[in-house]
């Protein structure tokens, strides 16, 4: 019995440890990612401008009105979580800024995507600007995950479809 006391104190402990650190984290991330693509930049701009249906980890895509003029969507991943995004500078097909719009969610941000084209290619830098709120989440999207994780994910999706 005494042992079990233990060990739950043990994992209650390590559990404060594990919140203190992440409230010690920066809220705020900036991480980028720059790829080489061997294909036009009016392609790639037409992927990551459109809908996410080729993204294996979306299981649905719903365009929303306009706020303000701007494009609105909310994509669904396969885990069930559903987020709405807007794109809120758009300057085909160089220049596109996404930013989550839900308030609600342990997490937030901005996506800026930027294409330059070389020949008939093009590299493409997207850059994160994140925000994790909630200290938990915090401690394991800097440790456990890696703040790149979505942004490694999202270019190898973009590798396999291209083909790359």
């Amino acid at each position: 019995m005494k042992w079990l006391l233990v060990v739950a104190l043990a994992i209650a402990g390590l559990l404060i440890l594990v919140v203190v650190i992440g409230a010690l984290l920066p809220q705020k991330h900036r991480v980028s990612r720059t790829v080489s693509l061997h294909h036009p930049a009016e392609t790639v701009w037409a992927l990551i401008s459109g809908p996410p249906t080729w993204r294996p980890e979306i299981t649905n895509y719903q365009e929303l009105p306009p706020h303000e003029g701007h494009r609105m969507w909310r994509e669904t991943d396969k885990h069930g979580q559903t987020i709405p995004y807007e794109a809120v500078e758009a300057t085909p097909p160089r220049h596109l800024v996404t930013r989550i719009t839900d308030t609600s969610l342990p997490f937030g941000g901005a996506w800026t995507y930027e294409i330059v084209p070389v020949g008939n290619s093009c590299t493409l830098t997207i850059t994160e600007d994140g925000e994790v709120y909630n200290p938990l989440f915090r401690f394991v999207s800097r440790f456990i995950f890696g703040h790149t994780a979505t942004l490694d994910g999202y270019l190898k999706a973009l590798n396999t479809k291209l083909g790359s």
